[in-house]
């Protein structure tokens, strides 16, 4: 496996129409991407000493998050809009390798910043808000 910039992930957010269509709001310059697996413990006094996990259930998360710059004042907007109003919405997340991420999620944390003589530059954390697919390259 070769090496991947991790400055590649694209942002695009989803207007809830039918048929939905999907727009850049920016790109990552740092991301990260966690998994959560909670696990269902099936341990009873039949299982002995060990621990027993059911297979394939429990609850699943993903936390995103990420900072970077957007590509216009309207996709600040869009996201300033959707962070005050705590709504669900459809994103997808693209990776320099072409993987992809998407389903619904929260906005939990949206942050602008700046220094004098710099651009200025978002940081987001989103948290999932139901069913995500992951499509690899």
């Amino acid at each position: 496996m070769t090496a991947l910039n991790g400055s590649l992930v694209l942002i695009k957010v989803g207007n809830g129409g039918s048929p939905e269509v999907f727009t850049t709001i920016g790109g990552l310059r740092a991301s990260g991407l966690v998994l959560n697996n909670h696990m269902l413990d099936t341990t009873s006094t039949e299982s002995g000493t060990w621990r027993q996990l059911l297979s394939g259930a429990g609850i699943h998360a993903m936390h995103i998050s990420g900072s970077g710059m957007f590509t216009d004042a309207a996709s600040e907007e869009t996201v300033r809009g959707y962070a005050f109003a705590s709504t669900v919405n459809n994103y997808r997340f693209i990776f320099a390798n072409g993987d992809t991420v998407a389903g619904p999620f929260l906005l939990t944390s949206y942050e602008r910043s700046g220094d004098y003589g710099s651009e200025e530059i978002y940081s987001l954390a989103l948290e999932s808000a139901g069913s995500i697919t992951f499509t690899p390259d």
